[in-house]
C-alpha cells in the first residue's frame, strides 16, 4: 500500500497542476488583447471561413503542410497516435467501460509503435538537420525524449513484460474517490508512471502547450477585415476626432 500512497498522491498533485496550469494559461491568453488584423493571408472573409480554417490547421495541419512535408508527416503521425492512445487509456478510468473504448483497443495497441517511430524522427531531425538544431534548445530534445521514454516504456509493458492490467485499473478508478487501491511493484509501470506524472507536472510550462494555444492565434483565427473594422488606439483615435474638429472650423 505504500506504492499505492505515494503514487496516488503523486497523480492527484499532477492532475491539480495539469488542470489549474492549463486553465491559467488559457485564461491569461483570452485576456491578451489583439486588436491589429494580422492573419495571415490569403485569410478567410467570414467566421465561417475562420472555423474551417482552424478545422484544417486542428486537424489536418494544413500549413505545416505547405511549409515542411517532412515535419508535417511525423507530427501528424505522432500526434494522430497519441489521440489513440490517451483514448484507448480511457478504460483504466472507466468501469464499465465505453462501447467505443472497447472497439479502438486492438488499434490503440499498436499505435505505440507508431508514435515513438515518429517521435524518434522529430528528435533526429533536431539532431542532424543543421537550421534546425541550431534553433532548438536542449528543452525540446529532452521533451522529445521523454515522450519516447513514456511510450518505449508502455510498449515494454505490453509486449515484454506484461503487468497486472486489472490491479492498475482498481488503483486508478479508487484515486477518483480517493480511495487508495494496491498497485502492482513492477519496475516498468513505475518507471512508466512517474514519467507520465512528470509530463503532467510539466506540460502547462512547456511548449506542449501549443495545444490549446493554437486556438488563439491571431495570424489564425481572425476573418481578414481591416478595412470594415479598423482599429484605432486611443491617442490615433484623438488625433483624428482633432483633425475632424479642424476641418469642421476650416469649413464654416
Amino acid at each position: 500500500m505504500f506504492l499505492a500512497y505515494i503514487y496516488g498522491g503523486l497523480f492527484w498533485a499532477a492532475t491539480l497542476v495539469l488542470v489549474l496550469g492549463i486553465a491559467f494559461k488559457v485564461r491569461l491568453y483570452w485576456k491578451t488583447p489583439a486588436p491589429l488584423k494580422i492573419p495571415t493571408t490569403p485569410a478567410p472573409l467570414t467566421q465561417g471561413g475562420v472555423f474551417l480554417r482552424m478545422f484544417k490547421e486542428v486537424a489536418l495541419f494544413f500549413s505545416l503542410f505547405r511549409a515542411d512535408k517532412l515535419l508535417w508527416l511525423l507530427g501528424i503521425l505522432f500526434h494522430y497516435a497519441l489521440a489513440l492512445i490517451i483514448l484507448r487509456h480511457f478504460r483504466y478510468f472507466q468501469d464499465p467501460t465505453w462501447f467505443v473504448i472497447d472497439i479502438i483497443q486492438p488499434f490503440g495497441k499498436y499505435a505505440g509503435f507508431l508514435m515513438v517511430f515518429a517521435l524518434l524522427g522529430l528528435l533526429a531531425r533536431r539532431i542532424f538537420i543543421d537550421r534546425v538544431r541550431y534553433i532548438s534548445a536542449p528543452s525540446d530534445r529532452a521533451m522529445l525524449g521523454l515522450l519516447i521514454l513514456i511510450g518505449v516504456s508502455g510498449l515494454m509493458m505490453k509486449f515484454v513484460n506484461h503487468t497486472d492490467i486489472l490491479m492498475v485499473k482498481q488503483f486508478f478508478i479508487g484515486l477518483r474517490t480517493f480511495e487508495f487501491h494496491p498497485l502492482p511493484a513492477d519496475p516498468i509501470l513505475l518507471i512508466h508512471l512517474t514519467l507520465v506524472a512528470t509530463l503532467m507536472l510539466i506540460f502547462p510550462i512547456s511548449k506542449l502547450l501549443h495545444a490549446p494555444g493554437v486556438f488563439f492565434s491571431p495570424t489564425r483565427n481572425q476573418v481578414d477585415n481591416p478595412r470594415e473594422k479598423r482599429h484605432l488606439a486611443p491617442w490615433a483615435a484623438e488625433l483624428e476626432k482633432q483633425d475632424k474638429l479642424y476641418l469642421h472650423e476650416l469649413k464654416k
